[in-house]
């Protein structure tokens, strides 16, 4: 109920030009400022939410600023009708009211101190280099997998395997790990770093095209693994996951600030 009340009040302040009223027959002059029952609209005011709606790709027009200029008015009404009846004095609506301002000061707060922080282009970059590539350097494996609860469940799909019955089908049929199973057990490409130290031991050791001949225990239970093939560890561009590095070290940026104000803060 209390985020749905906040919703509804916030989706008053944040004005979209696509449901702006089409049918003010009379829109108010835009060259002269606009009063509402004596309560000025400042120019300042609709000059901010021009702003927002510019930003998020509508174009400064006219037309723009005389239905925009015509929401605000009617919010303001309704606003007059509120207070004249004394709704700013709810406790429920208080409580809204309170939230509402804190998370537009929180907003504004994270907003003002990214800017004034900002992740250089070489921090990014050592990032990719150390954090995203070096995930990526060596080789990759392309393995298929049968997971089974028990060795002798693992020694009967082995048996099987050698009298000709296929991989993949023994996968679909009898593999735990239904994710995979459902795909013939395969696992895709990876690092052996992405499994288990067990089952990367025996994965790394496999020729190309060869299955385990023997289960490999892990905490999972029993696998047969067989290796696809192998290649040299590709990874993304720079530039195809600079804006997720970004974002990812700002989020650091960010909980190491408030990690050091909580630790500041006088909490009793």
């Amino acid at each position: 109920m209390q985020k749905k009340c906040l919703a509804l009040a916030l989706s008053a302040i944040m004005l979209s030009a696509s449901v702006f009223a089409a049918d003010a027959s009379k829109p108010t002059s835009v060259n002269k400022p606009t009063t509402v029952n004596g309560v000025v609209i400042p120019e300042a005011k609709i000059n901010f939410f021009i702003q927002q709606l510019t930003a998020r790709g509508q174009q400064d027009t006219p037309e723009l600023r005389a239905k925009l200029r015509e929401d605000l008015i009617r919010n303001e009404i309704v606003t007059q009708e509120a207070l004249k009846k004394g709704l700013d004095k709810d406790p429920e609506v208080i409580s809204q009211i309170e939230l509402a301002r804190t998370q537009i000061l929180f907003g504004a707060f994270i907003n003002d101190y990214m800017k004034a922080h900002p992740i250089s282009e070489a921090d990014m970059k050592s990032f990719y280099d150390t954090q995203v590539k070096a995930h990526f350097s060596g080789k990759e494996y392309h393995a298929r997998h049968i997971l089974v609860a028990t060795e002798g469940e693992a020694k009967a799909i082995l048996a099987e395997l050698k009298k000709g019955k296929k991989f993949d089908d023994l996968a679909k049929a009898k593999s735990t790990d239904k994710g995979s199973g459902a795909n013939g057990g395969d696992l895709g490409w990876s690092n052996p770093a992405d499994f288990v130290k067990e089952f990367s031991d025996a994965l790394v050791k496999l020729p190309k095209g060869k299955i385990t001949d023997t289960p490999v225990k892990t905490q999972f239970g029993y696998h047969i693994i067989k290796l696809e093939d192998v290649r040299d560890a590709k990874g993304p561009a720079y530039e195809e996951v600079k804006a997720e590095i970004q974002k990812e070290l700002q989020n650091q940026m960010l909980q190491k600030m408030i990690a050091d104000l909580r630790s500041k803060a006088k909490v009793e």
